[in-house]
């Protein structure tokens, strides 16, 4: 019996979905809007400021009287692991990586923003270098945000579409009617949660192959676990979204309540900007919103091709997030 109301209430809600026409084309058409924008946006010759990490504590690096690391219109940036600093020269998402106590540098020789710092550099610089080169493929702007924009589509798609639906529903006497038959709440409630990542995933799915015919995006890692992670996000900001439904009668009400939960999501989580550099009390911040593990996590398996080991503190925090989500949004759960 379980399994005859559980399958019932996801295909009216997958088909009240889908003959929603203006939703679903809004939930396609925005992110692709938005991938396109930026992909017209940075593509072409025109430079940022430069960039260069320094293996140097960040006050330090202030005091530092080298000078170089007084040269305007670059950026110093300070690295604390050189590995990954490394990675981010091959990668041109550093212009060049400098250890002065070691007396050495990293440079792309594939990077005519590296070529050029080098040169100042050189120029410069009161002591001589050892001279290390790594080589790769420049990361673009959009191969970078791409994943933030999935995600960030994804916490809309889940928070409004679980969140309004319920309320909306609790407004109009819905949820009265199917309290007075056999249903039971958690069998309303996975219905909702099943039917909502069916069409996210449905989604996001269609959404990066078709913009990834066009623009290409560097993908380093496994679609799998892409995926996966975006199944793990999904269904972590469907169970948020279940909080703020739980109890709510007014969609004006559950408007507010999401849009301050998504809106801090959407700026503190890296999605259009790395948080290196930024103070550390928002970083220590953007360490709580599920938003920021799901980007970082798709992020690294786009862009440094990293495997579930080297993601797993993201998806243990999603997973813990998750069942607290689940749990809270279950017990405050109210019919009426």
């Amino acid at each position: 019996m379980f399994w005859q109301r559980f399958l019932a209430l996801l295909g009216a809600r997958n088909k009240e979905f889908i003959r929603d026409r203006s939703a679903m084309s809004w939930n396609i058409l925005m992110p692709v809007l938005i991938v396109a924008g930026f992909a017209f946006t940075f593509t072409g010759d025109f430079a940022d400021q430069y960039k260069v990490g320094v293996t140097l504590p960040a006050q330090q690096l202030a005091d530092s009287n080298e000078a170089f690391l007084k040269t305007k219109y670059i950026e110093f940036i300070p690295v604390s692991d050189v590995n990954k600093a490394i990675v981010k020269v091959e990668r041109h998402q550093l212009d060049m990586l400098l250890d002065i106590n070691g007396k050495r540098y990293w440079i792309n020789n594939e990077s005519p923003k590296g070529y050029l710092v080098e040169k100042v550099m050189l120029a410069v610089h009161s002591t001589p270098l050892q001279k290390q080169t790594v080589s790769g493929k420049e990361i673009r702007y959009v191969d970078w945000v791409i994943p933030g924009i999935l995600s960030m589509n994804m916490m809309y798609s889940a928070l409004f579409g679980v969140g309004f639906v319920i309320v909306r529903y609790r407004k109009n006497g819905m949820l009265k009617r199917l309290k007075a038959t056999p249903l039971r709440a958690y069998e309303y409630l996975s219905a909702q949660i099943v039917s909502r990542l069916l069409l996210i995933m449905a989604t996001t799915i269609f959404i990066f192959y078709g913009t990834d015919f066009f623009i290409g995006y560097a993908m380093y890692g496994s679609h799998l676990s892409l995926f996966l992670v975006f199944a793990l996000g999904a269904i972590n900001m469907i169970s948020l979204g279940l909080i703020i439904a739980a109890r709510v009668t007014s969609e004006e009400t559950a408007g507010g309540l999401l849009n301050a939960v998504s809106w801090p999501m959407m700026f503190l989580s890296g999605v259009w900007f790395s948080l290196e550099g930024t103070n550390p009390l928002m970083q220590q911040l953007a360490e709580i919103l599920p938003l920021t593990h799901v980007t970082a996590a798709a992020r690294a398996i786009m862009i440094d091709g990293a495997g579930l080991a080297q993601i797993s503190y993201h998806l243990i925090v999603l997973l813990m997030q998750t069942f607290l989500f689940m749990f809270i949004g279950a017990y405050a759960f109210r019919w009426e």
